[in-house]
């Protein structure tokens, strides 16, 4: 499973986050990054928050109004498909790897995106882990830095074995 990075983005915190021309990946993040709630994010289990473009694409034809850097995303790809990721897969993305560590759980900071985003986006069975979830991986996941690097627009995205 191959796609690329669409966009590397940072904020100095809450939503949205902004396109970064590069991302220093380190085990607590993106150098730059900042987090409203950090008693929830910007741990090591929590570096990275990782969503698919198809994603927001998804989201957007169930009529809210996301787009790149929207959710909070570090990383936004292309052609990876959210349905096939699983906890624990990593991943070489630029000069980094990056391990999946657990599903994003939607908070109350993504409704200035529309009422009713978080259960458009994460249900019971996402929450038990179930990857069979019709909403499996919308609302993104987040990955420890296994190796850190550095992470551009344009690289690729690869599952590593």
């Amino acid at each position: 499973m191959t796609g690329v990075v669409v966009q590397v983005s940072t904020s100095a915190g809450g939503v949205p986050n902004y396109a970064a021309d590069c991302g220093e990946v380190t085990v607590l993040g993106i150098t730059g990054d900042g987090w409203r709630h950090p008693q929830f994010h910007g741990i090591p289990k929590r570096a990275i928050l990782l969503i698919t473009a198809e994603s927001l694409d998804e989201i957007t034809a169930m009529g809210f109004h996301v787009y790149t850097g929207a959710l909070g995303e570090n990383l936004t790809t292309r052609g990876l498909d959210r349905r096939a990721f699983r906890i624990g897969q990593r991943f070489r993305c630029g000069t980094a790897t990056i391990q999946l560590t657990e599903l994003r759980l939607p908070c109350d900071t993504l409704s200035i995106y529309g009422k009713g985003v978080q259960s458009a986006i994460y249900d019971a069975r996402a929450m038990k882990g179930d990857p069979s979830s019709d909403v499996w991986g919308l609302s993104g996941f987040y990955a420890s830095v296994v190796e850190p690097g550095i992470i551009r627009a344009g690289d690729s995205i690869t599952l590593l074995p």
